[in-house]
């Protein structure tokens, strides 16, 4: 007999997936190739394993979302994906992680050339104490060698990505500190595209944002993953849906902490989940 669970109607209506884009492009999101990959990854933090043994694929040019409880691994994750650990001596990190089938560890990798091939955004909006060209230009100041007028270009191009250009055109020489919660964050953004990158890791982007700013982030979400490939860290299930192509459900048993569940296609996730932790989550009977 299948334990499958039967999951109530009720869970598709909540999540108006009448207009979720991941209803019409589950079957693409099956069939992309895969750009990012995790094998056997796990995280220590001393002793405590924070993520254990995740295999785990993102296709190219979908937008992936990580979805589960505080203390599940979400972020532990994604920042192990671009070796964001790696200034911390406390943190091992074994398995592999692999970018177009090729490894992120390694002795011969540069960790420098990994996170411009893969950006961070993260939860809160962390522009510097500089101009909004110097914010965006930052990265190409770094092991490149750009003339005066590429960096210029550059900046223009990705401000013109994360649909910032018009908002900041005539004043790119004034504080990125003066602008408002969201237009930081999509600065931030714009940071990380300068430099180029192939995907794209974002960690609650919009956590720290009102409504308005939130739904600005998501629509350009909707339009980068045109280019990049988008891996999310969020809380918000609503939002998982509206976005995502692809969401993998990690949790925190009382003796396993971050073990992935399940991962699927956002509609079958959200409207038939394989696991009933998955529909337990989901649906808020367990936090």
């Amino acid at each position: 007999m299948s334990t499958k669970p039967h999951v109530n109607s009720n869970l598709a209506v909540r999540f108006d997936l009448g207009q979720t884009r991941a209803l019409e492009d589950a079957p693409e999101a099956q069939a992309a190739t895969t750009k990012l990959e995790t094998r056997n990854l796990s995280v220590k933090y001393r002793d405590f394993a924070a993520i254990r043994d995740i295999t785990l694929s993102f296709p190219e040019r979908k937008v992936s979302a990580l979805i589960g409880s505080s203390g599940s691994g979400k972020t532990t994750l994604l920042r192990a994906i671009n070796r964001m650990h790696d200034t911390n001596p406390t943190v091992t990190v074994e398995g592999q992680v692999l970018l177009d089938g090729e490894p992120v560890y390694g002795p011969q990798v540069d960790p420098i050339s990994i996170r411009r091939r893969i950006g961070m955004v993260f939860q809160r909006p962390n522009p510097f104490s500089k101009s909004i060209f110097d914010n965006v230009a930052y990265g190409l100041t770094f092991g490149t060698k750009l003339s005066k007028s590429e960096i210029k270009d550059r900046v223009e191009e990705a401000l013109h990505a994360a649909a910032l250009w018009d908002e900041v055109k005539d004043r790119l020489n004034h504080s990125a500190l003066a602008l408002s919660g969201g237009q930081q964050q999509r600065i931030c953004i714009a940071r990380a595209l300068a430099v180029q990158p192939e995907a794209l890791l974002m960690d609650e982007p919009t956590s720290a944002l009102d409504p308005i700013a939130t739904l600005r982030i998501e629509e350009l979400m909707r339009e980068l993953v045109n280019r990049y490939t988008i891996v999310i860290v969020t809380h918000n299930m609503q939002q998982a849906a509206r976005v995502s192509d692809i969401t993998a459900f990690m949790t925190m048993a009382a003796d396993r902490a971050g073990e992935l569940v399940e991962v699927g296609p956002t509609s079958k996730i959200f409207t038939n989940p394989s696991d009933p932790r998955t529909e337990d989550y989901i649906t808020g009977r367990v936090g």
